[in-house]
C-alpha cells in the first residue's frame, strides 16, 4: 500500500509539472513566436512605406498597424491579410473580403485574446471615444470606439459591411474587433466598434 501511494504521489507530482510547462509554453512560448513573426511584418510594412502606397495584398501579407492609446504607449502590432489560425498566431488578421483602412464599410479584425501574445486580451476595457488607431502606408486613419457587444460564434452579422444590419448598403467608414469571450474559452465573442474620425495622409516623394 505504501508503494502505491509513494508511486501515485510521484505520478501527480509528474503529471502537475506537465500542466506547469504546457501552460508555461501556451503563456509564453506562444507569444515568442508571434513577437519573431511580428518583427518580420513590421518590416515588411516599413519597405512598404517608403512608396507610401498600400498595393496589391494577398493573404499572409502586413497591412498595417494598430495602435490604441488607452491600451499604453507600447500596445503596437502589425496587422497582416487573414484570419486563419495561422495567420492568428501571428498577430491580428483583417477579414478578407470587409473594407481596407479608412475606406467605407466595415473594417474587420480578429486577434488572440489570450496565448500568441494576446494582441486582444485587453480590448474589453475600451470605453466609447476611447481611439482606435490605424497606421498603413498611405495614411493614418483613427477611429473612435462607438460600442462593445458579447456575441455568440454564430451571430456573424457583426462583419457585415454595416455590422448588424446584413444587406444594409454602407455610407461611412467603420472598424471591428473580435476575440473570444470569456477568456481561455471559444464560446463567444466580445466585439468592439468603432467609426472612422479622422485621416491623415502621408506625403508623397
Amino acid at each position: 500500500m505504501r508503494t502505491l501511494l509513494r508511486a501515485g504521489g510521484e505520478l501527480s507530482v509528474t503529471a502537475g509539472l506537465v500542466t506547469l510547462l504546457f501552460c508555461a509554453y501556451l503563456l509564453w512560448g506562444t507569444s515568442s513566436y508571434t513577437e519573431w513573426s511580428q518583427q518580420i511584418l513590421k518590416q515588411e510594412l516599413l519597405e512598404k512605406s517608403r512608396p507610401a502606397k498600400l498595393g496589391k495584398i494577398d493573404l499572409g501579407d502586413a497591412l498595417a498597424l494598430i495602435r490604441i492609446p488607452r491600451l499604453g504607449r507600447r500596445y503596437e502590432y502589425a496587422i497582416l491579410e487573414g484570419v486563419t489560425p495561422d495567420d492568428l498566431r501571428k498577430g491580428p488578421g483583417h477579414y478578407p473580403g470587409t473594407a481596407m483602412p479608412g475606406k467605407v464599410g466595415n473594417f474587420v479584425l480578429s486577434g488572440h485574446r489570450t496565448t500568441y501574445a494576446a494582441p486582444f486580451n485587453r480590448i474589453g476595457e475600451l470605453r466609447r471615444g476611447d481611439d482606435i488607431i490605424i497606421d498603413a502606408p498611405e495614411a493614418r486613419y483613427t477611429y473612435r470606439v462607438s460600442g462593445k457587444q458579447v456575441v455568440y460564434p454564430t451571430d456573424v452579422d457583426v462583419i457585415a459591411p454595416v455590422p448588424g444590419h446584413p444587406g444594409t448598403h454602407p455610407t461611412r467608414a467603420m472598424i471591428t474587433l473580435t476575440t473570444c469571450h470569456p477568456e481561455y474559452s471559444a464560446r463567444q465573442r466580445l466585439i468592439v466598434y468603432g467609426v472612422l474620425k479622422g485621416t491623415r495622409e502621408r506625403r508623397t516623394s
